[in-house]
């Protein structure tokens, strides 16, 4: 398979171009590098990617239109995973008209490149952020999306029902993966396990909302990616498919396996939850399973003790991440 990736330099990216690189795939790398957190972190990831010859990065911008047209037109792709994206839900609250630049414009741009190119399948990256408050629990697919909390998942939800559209007018397969809570290598420092875990090992106070009264889905990045790559080789025609581990952890526990992780006590600042966080995030991964075949296998206290090796072996030399983040 030929596949498209954009945000191929970030942390799902990334993950998921290396793990369709050894299985034999072609890849074709899209990031336009931003400095929404440091574009070194990218760089990095891109150079291991770079490892492999079946591999190319193309430095672009989600909003050139014509750059993403041509590069479409001319990659002969079997299909496309598009995660790019301007990420994180508070950052996104002053930034509406960039969120709606990148996310929205941005999504058009590769699907209209898609329809001209002939390209027929996309599998996007949206978010469980969609689903707002929800009382429902856990979250299912056909719950309503009508009451986004910020303007990070209005976008989101903009671009499932963008890829509707072109399904129903142009035939194009559009599969959407709800990614909850994911963390693991090569993870973001504006994310949660890794503000966290940077705060205890420089001793630096952090915030935990609702003195950590709240539960987040925590999936592990190797089980989203084998749920990626299971939309990518499963065309549904238009579909919206959670991919979470379907097992929430209370925030306070989440804090106290770091913390053994790191040898350290953690200092914490617990204000209330501001209105963007909802109380609980947690996946029915009941569509997942049937629809994909998808199997989440890795714990979260596998996976964190995964993260806090990787973080040993690539960030703890490095100077301490940019203070002030909240934990979500």
């Amino acid at each position: 398979m030929r596949v498209l990736v954009t945000g191929a330099a970030g942390f799902i990216g990334s993950n998921l171009a290396e793990a369709l690189l050894r299985r034999g795939d072609t890849v074709v790398g899209l990031d336009n590098f931003n400095d929404y957190y440091s574009p070194l972190r990218k760089r990095t990831n891109a150079l291991a990617l770079s490892a492999y010859p079946a591999f190319e990065m193309r430095e672009m911008d989600l909003r050139d239109e014509a750059g993403v047209a041509v590069l479409l037109a001319e990659g002969e792709f079997d299909a496309v995973a598009h995660l790019a994206a301007m990420a994180g839900v508070r950052y996104s609250i002053p930034r509406a008209t960039l969120y709606s630049d990148v996310n929205i414009r941005g999504t058009v741009n590769v699907l209209e490149g898609m329809r001209k190119a002939g390209t027929p399948h996309c599998v996007f990256a949206s978010t469980s952020s969609v689903y707002g408050q929800t009382e429902r629990l856990p979250f299912e697919e056909d719950d309503p999306l009508g009451r986004p909390l910020a303007p990070y998942p209005a976008s989101k939800i903009a671009g499932e029902l963008m890829g509707y559209s072109y399904h129903n007018l142009f035939d194009l397969t559009f599969t959407a993966v709800r990614f909850f809570s994911v963390y693991g290598e090569r993870g973001r420092p504006d994310m949660m396990p890794f503000i966290i875990m940077d705060s205890i090992v420089h001793n630096r106070v952090f915030k935990l909302f609702n003195s950590g009264e709240m539960f987040r889905d925590w999936t592990y990045v190797g089980d989203i990616v084998e749920g990626v790559i299971a939309a990518l080789d499963r065309p549904l025609g238009y579909a919206r498919i959670n991919l979470g581990r379907g097992q929430p952890v209370r925030m306070a526990d989440f804090v106290e396996l770091v913390a053994e992780l790191v040898g350290k006590p953690p200092r914490m600042e617990t204000p209330p939850a501001p209105a963007s966080e909802p109380e609980m995030t947690y996946a029915n991964i009941t569509r997942a399973r049937e629809l994909l075949g998808y199997d989440p296998q890795v714990s979260v206290e596998i996976g964190m003790a995964r993260f806090w090796d990787w973080y040993q072996a690539h960030v703890a030399s490095q100077p301490p991440a940019e203070e002030g983040a909240p934990a979500r």
